[in-house]
């Protein structure tokens, strides 16, 4: 059963929450504040947060940062319409996925169960099972573990999402993507019209495969249209289950 954490300031909303996603089968806590979340984490075996940007007395999205590093767990987050900034920043901060306010509690259930299959908590794997390591120009990715090595044997750690849109990439090497293409590929969604919500992964991505940002190894911004994976070499199973 897996354990998931709602952190709301709204009581009446977590109880819904909570009660709700009881009737898919998960074991949902609640915690209205950021000592309370804390303690439930260190109570809970929590597979998956979901929490709320606007919380009193806390900066959401130094949580989420304090999060990855403390007690990393696939996050959803929770925030306005008017809070795009936010919503990308949490994304380049870790969180796996957001749900803007007000939304339909199954709406959230998909969600939840959409990221922790790509965790490995769920029912489906979002690779195929005899897919191992992926060599490209020097670097290593080992798929199951989700690890990432550099030509010179430094684990180079990846989040959630991070891990997918390279998984794309290396699927499709040097084909130019749209960054709706990119969304549906990576996180099977189409991208909200209004946002460029892709953007910031791909530039943590592009940041962790290169020393200099600025001179991008690997992904390439094709002006207009998107995105290109140049490797020069790609060796192993490439399969992609959706």
């Amino acid at each position: 059963m897996q354990h998931i954490l709602v952190v709301d300031d709204d009581e009446d909303l977590t109880a819904l929450l909570t009660q709700y996603l009881d009737r898919f089968g998960f074991a949902a806590h609640a915690a209205h504040d950021a000592a309370t979340m804390w303690a439930q984490l260190a109570a809970h075996p929590v597979g998956l947060v979901v929490l709320d940007l606007m919380l009193p007395g806390a900066d959401g999205l130094a949580l989420i940062r304090e999060l990855s590093v403390r007690r990393p767990t696939p996050l959803i987050m929770l925030s306005t319409r008017g809070a795009s900034y936010d919503r990308m920043r949490g994304l380049e901060l870790g969180a796996d996925d957001y749900m803007l306010k007000p939304f339909e509690p199954r709406e959230l259930v998909a969600r939840i169960q959409t990221v922790l299959s790509r965790a490995g908590g769920g029912e489906r794997a979002p690779l195929v099972a005899d897919a191992e390591v992926i060599h490209f120009d020097g670097w290593t990715l080992h798929r199951p573990q989700r690890q990432l090595l550099t030509p010179l044997g430094v684990v180079v750690p990846l989040s959630d999402a991070e891990f997918l849109l390279l998984c794309t990439f290396l699927a499709m090497p040097r084909r130019i993507f749209s960054r709706d293409q990119l969304m549906e590929e990576a996180f099977g969604r189409a991208m909200d019209a209004f946002e460029r919500g892709i953007d910031p992964l791909v530039s943590r991505l592009r940041q962790k495969l290169s020393a200099d940002p600025r001179k991008p190894a690997f992904i390439k911004t094709v002006r207009g249209v998107g995105y290109l994976f140049n490797a020069r070499s790609v060796h192993g199973p490439l399969e992609w289950a959706p």
